[in-house]
């Protein structure tokens, strides 16, 4: 990436990662067909339709977004003929966790030497209560082996801290318990899995933070319009927001109330974010953004719009880097066990962008303003970036070429195309210098 530039144009970023997991889970535990647009074909969602495949669900496509799912119902998958390969996606390895501790036949979850090392527990512990047998590794991780049981009862689960992917683990193994199953969270995470079960038909029980659903229902085929995914479109408000003279439209991208934080944290910081159009699509709030160059400040992220932002806040990062005075992120370990640990990941490219930055055990500090003091100004030498296979932490530092004093080069980044697979030519499209390589 060569430094500067500024980001202009319309663009429509890929369609939700986690939407278009679920809708191969629940069009492929329907009873009838589901015809699914804007199905993102990244690795990860394809991880998961491989894996449904491979379980006797006939799936056409995915071909310009566009998948059809003909749903064999709730007891219809058959077993696989081998591992389920997840790649390196966490969600696709969690749900499917909840989802198949039900059925009757075992089945073995590996995945890459990324995804093999993230923690595991936290969703096969709360199966175990529901009487999932579930075999971790001695450090409780990947490779799973989940064995057949005779039945799985309902529980009532209170969460120790917010997860999506846990609640829905928990709520697709409720599909088939004896009894009721509820999660009730100590704080909002995304609700895709509940919104898309009453999509289908199946009856779903929220108030005051909790979940609940009864087993032995149906799910009914459907019509899925799938948004665009805003942990995507993340990477584009933040650099439109640092480069000057940027003016960048962003056609409908998601906008469920549980992954708004990252609007709500840079307007905090002084971002100029239009929201234009809100309408609904397939039961998921969308609209179109609107955002152009705006000076940021530093500010203290409140902690409640920490589990709304998680996956967005790698690019925050590069907005904090790039705002007058400090940004304080606080309440976020989750970040530590994602695809890499992206609170040290981050900061060790912030540091070598010269960017003053704490990394602390929840979290870290940025001293923004700073790339022109960096010592690294008018340098031609690129500034190397490992990206640990890290998808967000490669597409924040590329973003941060907009402002950063020196070219920037990012290793070890194929990992992209498991959430933004034309990622390089749709920011080079609107003006990133980016290349390829």
């Amino acid at each position: 990436m060569e430094p500067g530039g500024c980001l202009r144009g319309v663009i429509r970023v890929p369609g939700d990662k986690s939407i278009s997991h679920r809708a191969i889970m629940l069009g492929s535990l329907a009873d009838g067909t589901t015809q699914v647009s804007g199905f993102l074909e990244g690795q990860d969602a394809l991880a998961t339709l491989a894996a449904f495949r491979r379980m006797g669900v006939d799936i056409e496509g995915p071909a310009d977004g566009r998948v059809v799912i003909h749903g064999v119902g709730l007891h219809g998958l058959r077993a696989p003929d081998g591992p389920l390969d997840m790649g390196n996606s966490g969600t696709s390895m969690r749900l499917l966790c909840g989802l198949l501790a039900a059925q009757p036949f075992a089945t073995t979850l590996i995945g890459d030497a990324s995804l093999v090392a993230r923690p595991m527990r936290r969703v096969t512990e709360p199966l175990a209560r529901m009487g999932a047998r579930i075999v971790t590794t001695g450090q409780g991780t990947a490779p799973l082996s989940i064995e057949p049981v005779p039945a799985l009862r309902g529980i009532d689960y209170p969460m120790p801290i917010a997860s999506a992917q846990v609640k829905s683990s928990l709520l697709l193994a409720g599909l088939f318990a004896t009894g009721r199953t509820c999660v009730t969270e100590p704080a909002p995470s995304r609700d895709h899995t509940e919104r898309m079960l009453a999509a289908f038909g199946y009856p779903v029980e929220r108030a005051q933070g909790r979940v609940c659903v009864h087993g032995g229902g149906r799910l009914t085929g459907c019509t899925l319009a799938i948004p665009g995914d805003i942990s995507s479109a993340a990477f584009f408000l933040v650099g439109a927001s640092i480069a000057a003279g940027s003016d960048l439209l962003l056609e409908q991208v998601g906008m469920n109330p549980t992954r708004i934080g990252v609007i709500e944290i840079l307007r905090a910081m002084g971002a100029d974010i239009a929201i234009l159009d809100p309408r609904d699509c397939g039961g998921e709030p969308v609209a179109d953004l609107r955002v152009r160059s705006a000076p940021l400040r530093g500010i203290r992220i409140p902690e409640p719009l920490v589990p709304l932002a998680i996956d967005e806040l790698p690019a925050v990062f590069i907005a904090a880097a790039s705002a007058e005075g400090e940004t304080l992120l606080t309440g976020a370990e989750e970040l530590r066990v994602k695809e890499s640990d992206r609170i040290q990941v981050m900061a060790d490219g912030l540091a070598a962008l010269g960017v003053p930055v704490e990394p602390r055990p929840d979290g870290l500090s940025i001293q923004g303003g700073a790339w022109a003091q960096s010592g690294l100004e008018g340098a031609r030498a690129p500034v190397s970036i490992d990206s640990h296979h890290d998808h967000r932490v490669a597409m924040s530092f590329a973003i941060a070429a907009l402002r950063a004093p020196a070219p920037i080069e990012i290793r070890d980044c194929a990992n992209v195309a498991t959430s933004f697979p034309d990622f390089a030519a749709l920011s080079a499209r609107v003006g990133l210098r980016i290349r390829v390589v």
